[in-house]
């Protein structure tokens, strides 16, 4: 199977900016332009292939066409293509949200829950975002704090950094704020409760849903754990430097950086989805070269082989 390379669907959510059209070269037809849905097949927007033999094809429909071989063996019990990743322009701050797990989102929502990673792209100075709750709360006090509209009074407020990393556990409270650029790997899933607003209205100037109901029912009311730490240590190898960034129950995300080249493996056990932070390069698979720069996405169905990666990259790899 050939290596795939993307083009996002966008989201025009009201936040967004207009930093992935000039900064990452993105040509959407939108304005603003708040996410790239860089690797998807979920039916609220999946990406489109570029190139090759199924240019112009929907990412969806190759993942319907094809068998999970592709996926890899890791991916035997998944009932839908188990990954999404996304680039999150936060010109304005998202509301403040959360997630289901899988055993609520699959009752509630007919999809799997929402575990995610944020990996900070670019940060605008004294950027912060939402990250859990301060304290310990009750349901009644958490009800009681969105209603008021104190309730960003009791979450835990992070300043953070290009290259901070977060692994955002399904029913954790949390919110980008602005000024941020997020990269976002995640469950295959769209399943998001609106907690608070700040009063905002939407296009047809109404106030936005609120999902205060389903919010009391899933989010953790006791404090998160580590803020903005990668999972592994910087690793300086022979031409290479390596990370893991998270390593839960859903994926794997490790960045590289080359300035010469660096080869990979690629097994029957999972796909690899190759996400370009910065640079230019070119990957090199059998007789696929692939120019390569900040922006691009890449998937790899799951196979035995090997893909080379040269130039000056820095890249976000996922796996199962």
């Amino acid at each position: 199977m050939e290596v795939i390379q993307l083009r996002p669907a966008f989201k025009d959510y009201l936040w967004g900016g207009r930093r992935l059209v000039d900064e990452y070269d993105k040509k959407a037809d939108c304005d603003p332009v708040a996410e790239s849905w860089e690797l998807s097949a979920h039916k609220d927007g999946s990406s489109t292939i570029v190139g090759g033999a199924y240019d112009g094809m929907l990412f969806k429909d190759y993942i319907d066409q094809h068998a999970k071989d592709l996926w890899g063996t890791k991916a035997a019990k998944d009932a839908t293509f188990p990954i999404l990743i996304k680039f999150i322009d936060a010109k304005q701050p998202l509301s403040i949200q959360v997630h289901p797990d899988d055993t609520y989102a699959w009752e509630h929502e007919h999809e799997p829950g929402k575990n995610e990673f944020w990996y900070v792209m670019e940060a605008d100075p004294d950027s912060f975002l939402y990250y859990g709750v301060k304290e310990p709360m009750t349901k009644e006090e958490y009800r009681a704090h969105i209603q008021d509209d104190t309730i960003c009074d009791y979450l835990n407020k992070v300043h953070v950094k290009k290259g901070d990393c977060f692994f955002i556990q399904a029913g954790t409270i949390h919110a980008i704020g602005a000024g941020l650029m997020i990269a976002e790997i995640q469950q295959s899933s769209n399943s998001t409760y609106r907690v608070y607003d700040f009063g905002r209205v939407g296009k047809d100037g109404k106030p936005r849903q609120l999902h205060i109901d389903k919010a009391v029912d899933v989010s953790n009311l006791t404090p998160s754990g580590k803020n903005g730490e990668a999972d592994g240590p910087l690793i300086q190898k022979n031409g290479y430097t390596e990370q893991v960034l998270t390593k839960n129950n859903y994926f794997t995300c490790t960045k590289y950086h080359v300035d010469t080249t660096y080869t990979e493996t690629v097994t029957k056990m999972s796909f690899q989805g190759l996400t370009i932070l910065d640079g230019q390069g070119v990957l090199s698979y059998d007789d696929q070269v692939l120019p390569l720069r900040k922006g691009d996405s890449v998937f790899i169905p799951a196979q035995d082989g090997k893909y080379e990666m040269s130039g000056n990259l820095t890249w976000i790899q996922t796996v199962l």
